[in-house]
């Protein structure tokens, strides 16, 4: 069977993840936008044209650019696919930006689950959703990693594991901040099943499938992300119950301030999204806050 030619589109923690994964089995080219010293960066009208696989280790933001400029360098048979677990400026998925970009024209699908990349490198195991629609495109993608640390499953719900996934880094905030305040391992469990609630109400008012926040791209990346010491978005709830708030930056505070900018859906009927979003905006005495919240949810 020929070699599949996979382009890496940006080298930093998940481009080097995707390299781990698929240096042995895979021609991998490499594009970065900034390269470090020493970095020789391939040209994307040298390597678009040749890619069966095109693996977007971007975060959104720049989707929509770099999308425009490779779309008339895409073969017809080659698959792009995002790892991006955010909101553009506009307010898009990734998965938006792909259907408004590419369109019926070219194949996309979206790789979300618990990946982190740091454990991706020391050799242990990642799973994840693949988003796409058709069954070609999950086969290909599939027989890529078969044999690699990354397990795979098929999900048709694209808005879905979508908006699980980049809502879910918002509720891991709260995770952190109960830790940083030792509230303990029951308000841990009650986090986990609010957060769950919510996402799948939310879910669904955007379009995705009721239970597509409890599979790997929602629960599992929400338990990954919401517990390791090594997330940022629950090092951003610590520092916030610190009452820090210098350079509280990240996905999921970015994910807030573009559902609040476009109205994406109203905050106001999800008690714990609106708790952490008043948070965010001014965490001082967070501690009385989550209590005021408890008791003002549960009527006592």
């Amino acid at each position: 069977m020929e070699t599949p030619r996979i382009l890496v589109l940006g080298y930093g923690e998940m481009g080097h993840a995707m390299e781990v994964l698929l240096g042995s089995r895979a021609q991998l080219d490499i594009w970065e936008k900034y390269p470090a010293a020493g970095f020789q960066s391939l040209l994307l009208e040298d390597a678009v044209p040749d890619a069966d696989i095109i693996l977007f280790c971007l975060p959104v933001n720049p989707h929509r650019e770099v999308i425009e400029k490779i779309r008339p360098l895409l073969g017809t048979g080659t698959i792009c696919v995002s790892i991006a677990k955010g909101l553009d400026e506009a307010g898009q998925t990734a998965a938006q930006v792909f259907a408004d970009v590419l369109g019926k024209d070219h194949m996309y699908a979206l790789l979300y689950g618990p990946m982190i990349s740091e454990e991706i490198r020391a050799g242990r195991y990642a799973f994840a959703q693949l988003g796409c629609l058709d069954d070609g495109i999950y086969t290909r993608v599939h027989d890529l990693f078969h044999g690699s640390g990354l397990f795979m499953e098929r999900s048709t719900d694209i808005a879905g594991i979508s908006w699980s996934v980049i809502l879910k880094n918002v509720y891991a905030m709260a995770f952190g901040m109960a830790d940083e305040l030792q509230l303990g391992d029951n308000v841990r469990g009650y986090l986990t099943v609010a957060s769950v609630r919510e996402l799948d109400g939310i879910v669904r008012s955007m379009g995705g499938c009721a239970g597509s926040p409890w599979e790997l791209a929602g629960l599992g990346d929400l338990v990954t992300t919401a517990t390791s010491e090594d997330s940022h978005h629950h090092e951003l709830g610590r520092r916030l119950a610190r009452g820090e708030t210098e350079g509280i930056e990240g996905e999921g505070v970015h994910t807030l301030a573009m559902v609040e900018k476009y109205r994406l859906f109203s905050r106001e009927a999800w008690p714990l999204f609106d708790f952490i979003h008043r948070m965010v905006r001014n965490p001082a005495d967070l501690q009385a806050h989550f209590d005021h919240y408890l008791h003002r949810l549960y009527g006592q």
